[in-house]
């Protein structure tokens, strides 16, 4: 038998043991319910009678003890039901008839009583983790009656653990992290494990802990579980990650008991134990002397063992770099030193640079709080470069009178070759930047000259761009701007600040100002503009008007009397000379034009026009245009009248395609016989011969003439109608020559001796009856295309 099954068995037999020794003498010593010659109040009734006395006495039968609990064990599966206990009365003395009776929890189906001894046996296996214990209720009763002997008892069963869960890790596997280089019995982390056995009733649940797999790094405290670190100067980057095993043992360690185990992966973290350090002592680097500024000359890298931020380094120069021609910064993503240009170095001025470049850590060292470092030297190299030509100015300034003739020498513009060689420059205009080809420039001095006359109200500004080429290499250029600006000559007459329009009341008084005038001019004169204003000499002696100065470059035009009426002149139109300050000065006359107007008591102008004066005295125009659309919507009424009256007049026709082409002719009149003219031409039918014994058919316009058949004849004149539609009718059934399709008339004589009977609507019933029209279908294919007709006609008003 294996080890482990000895020890539960051995387990077993002691529980069984301890369960027999403190419930056994229980049961079978001291009963549960028992009577008692003793007598307490409150207690079951007895009947007592005494000498004398005809009354009841009431006593009770004292209880020998109460019953409490019992035991069973936990995962016993025997082949016969385990026996828990026994329930005894002292009424049962022997031959009295009585039961026990069991309730509660579990009676009947989990636990069952003999009836006779009160034996109580479990009929299934218990799990104490399922259900601890269970409550249960006794009582004696009357075999025969059922009528209980004594009041019921309450008792507990309760479920013995036994050894039969092992523990377990829930939140396992576990993770942790220690920083590395920590000292010996740092904890890392705690695990904990749980036991489903009682943890009241023996060992079952008490856990030891111990490490399968992890030493000599880590060590775990027995009972607490707290893993610790058990080796000194634990270097991340030996080795970062360690897998840890830990045991739980129940029964306090001791053998037969059962174990669970989980894992715990430990981590160490970084901590800043290692200095930056340059691959190399000395860099060198050629930069060319036409590199941006701002561009990478070079690139250096300290590299650290730490990671995170514990690697992260700075960069800066610490020597050889006295003028600030270079920078060094860091790259975030590769942690490299980027050399770079600050200031445009010359391989003519110098031709070598030795830097001393310092890389520190960006966190502290955690032993002393100096950060670590590390130098390197680098040894920058410049090449010469065939640089462009150098203007000796970025921006050039000149200024030319507009008056100036062509060919004049605005100014220049110098550049030369920075390289050693000193190649020859040539000059260009941009033309790009001087369409209209205004200027001019010497290719060999840089001398700008005008092309075109200029004019400083059209430009005030010329911004062209020269360029410099060297004469060695073409590709070699380099541009200036050249601003030309155009200076002002009194060129331009004065005029009027816009086209004036005034407006002259009649009922004005003498003197009041009928208009100000200012003047402008396109010149701009250095001392500012001060205008002169005059009539024209025609006009000095002007018997309706006259100007004053208002000594701010604008005059004011004054009429001199009240008697401006616009029936006598409706406008009037005053020269005016506006003369400059220039020199030489420059004028012109303008015409100011003054309308004669109508206006208030207050001087507002209401009307300018001398056909208001035409219209009738008290009659506006508002009144006017009230008669006129009211004169407009009269028309229109009478256009409505006569456009309804000839719609009303016009004939009721019934339209052609409005006619239902069925072969069926309709009348409106319900027969009336012979009289009956309007719906067809009688005379054909006192006629049947027709012409030449050929009836032709008036429902359709056949596409071919047909001659009379052979062998047909016509009767006499005055021959009976029925006997001429039935020979026609004969005719048209057995000819097969007839047009494929029904013709239809109806007639309002039948003839004598029909079958049929009169088809007039007149003797038609009124009634809704259902009429069977299957008889037609005898008369021939005519008759019973008629009687289909009819029939769908009778089924569609149905439906």
């Amino acid at each position: 038998m294996p080890r482990r099954s000895e020890e539960m068995l051995v387990d077993l037999w002691m529980s069984l043991l301890l369960v027999w020794i403190t419930c056994v003498p229980c049961v079978s010593m001291t009963p549960i319910i028992g009577p008692s010659k003793s007598t307490q109040t409150g207690g079951s009734a007895a009947v007592a009678s005494g000498p004398g006395e005809g009354q009841r006495l009431l006593s009770r039968a004292k209880r020998g003890w109460v019953w409490n609990q019992m035991f069973v064990l936990e995962e016993f599966s025997g082949p016969d039901p385990i026996l828990v206990g026994r329930l005894h009365t002292d009424l049962d003395v022997g031959g009295k008839n009585i039961k026990y009776v069991l309730a509660g929890e579990g009676a009947g189906t989990i636990f069952a009583i003999n009836e006779l001894t009160g034996d109580i046996h479990a009929m299934k296996r218990l799990d104490r983790e399922e259900k601890a214990e269970y409550t249960l209720t006794a009582q004696v009763v009357n075999a025969d009656n059922d009528q209980p002997l004594e009041p019921p008892s309450e008792f507990i069963i309760k479920v013995q653990d036994i050894n039969d869960n092992p523990p377990q890790f829930n939140e396992g596997p576990y993770r942790a992290s220690v920083p590395e280089m920590s000292g010996v019995g740092t904890p890392v982390t705690r695990v904990t494990a749980t036991d489903a056995d009682d943890p009241v009733y023996g060992n079952s649940a008490k856990l030891v802990y111990s490490i399968l797999e992890g030493q000599p790094y880590f060590s775990v405290d027995p009972n607490s579980a707290t893993i610790k670190i058990a080796l000194h100067a634990m270097d991340r980057e030996m080795r970062e990650e360690y897998l840890v095993v830990i045991q739980a043992k129940d029964m306090g360690g001791h053998m037969g008991g059962l174990s669970g185990t989980t894992t715990v992966t430990v981590t160490l973290t970084d901590v800043n134990d290692n200095p930056p350090k340059f691959s190399k002592s000395l860099y060198e680097f050629v930069i060319p002397e036409d590199l941006p500024i701002g561009k990478m000359g070079g690139k250096v890298k300290a590299s650290d063992r730490d990671i995170g931020d514990n690697a992260k380094s700075t960069y800066n120069i610490i020597e050889g770099d006295e003028q600030g021609m270079f920078e060094i910064v860091t790259d975030g993503q590769t942690q490299e030193g980027i050399l770079r240009l600050k200031k445009v170095i010359d391989f003519e001025s110098k031709r070598a640079y030795t830097l001393k470049v310092e890389a520190t850590n960006i966190r502290s060292e955690p032993s002393n709080g100096v950060p670590f470092k590390d130098t390197a030297t680098v040894k920058i190299v410049v090449e010469d470069s065939d640089e462009p030509p150098v203007f000796l100015k970025a921006v050039y300034l000149l200024e030319v009178n507009e008056n100036a003739p062509i060919n004049t020498v605005i100014g220049s513009v110098t550049a030369r070759d920075p390289d050693s060689s000193a190649s020859t420059v040539r000059y260009f205009i941009d033309r790009h930047t001087d369409l209209e080809r205004q200027f001019n420039i010497n290719v060999d001095d840089g001398k700008i000259t005008l092309a075109k006359p200029l004019d400083r109200e059209t430009d005030m500004w010329h911004n062209i761009t020269v360029t410099a080429t060297e004469v060695r290499n073409h590709s070699q250029i380099s541009r200036a701007i050249v601003a030309i600006r155009v200076m002002d000559i009194n060129d331009n007459a004065p005029e009027f600040a816009t086209e004036y329009e005034a407006f002259l009341c009649e009922n004005g008084k003498p003197g009041q100002v009928i208009q100000t005038v200012s003047a402008v001019d396109k010149d701009d004169p250095i001392q500012g503009h001060y205008f002169d204003y005059r009539l024209v000499p025609e006009m000095l002696n002007n018997p309706n008007f006259t100007i004053k100065n208002n000594q701010d470059n604008s005059i004011s035009v004054l009429a001199k009397h009240d008697t401006f009426r616009r029936q006598k002149q409706e406008m009037y139109f005053l020269p005016i000379i506006v003369t400059d300050n220039g020199n030489p000065p420059m004028s012109s006359t303008n015409t100011l034009t003054i309308r004669v107007c109508g206006c208030s008591k207050d001087g507002i102008v209401q009307s300018c026009n001398v056909e208001a004066y035409v219209l009738p005295i008290g009659l506006s125009m508002g009144a006017l245009i009230a008669i006129l659309a009211c004169i407009i919507l009269l028309l229109v009424i009478v256009v409505l009248f006569v456009t309804l009256r000839r719609h009303k007049n016009e004939p009721l026709i019934i339209k052609d395609d409005e006619d239902v082409r069925e072969n069926i002719i309709r009348y409106d009149d319900e027969g009336g016989g012979e009289e009956d003219t309007e719906a067809f031409d009688i005379a054909t039918l006192q006629n049947p011969d027709g012409v030449n014994g050929y009836l032709p058919r008036k429902d359709i316009k056949p596409d071919l003439q047909f001659m009379p058949r052979a062998g047909q004849h016509s009767g006499p004149n005055g021959v009976d109608v029925d006997e001429f539609i039935n020979v026609r009718l004969h005719e048209a059934d057995n000819d097969a020559t007839a047009p494929p399709y029904d013709s239809i008339q109806i007639y309002g004589y039948e003839g004598r001796g029909s079958m049929a009977g009169s088809l007039s609507s007149l003797e038609t019933a009124s009634s809704d009856s259902d009429q069977n029209y299957d008889y037609l279908r005898e008369w021939g294919p005519r008759f019973r295309r008629l009687g289909e007709l009819y029939s769908v006609g009778e089924s569609d008003r149905e439906t």
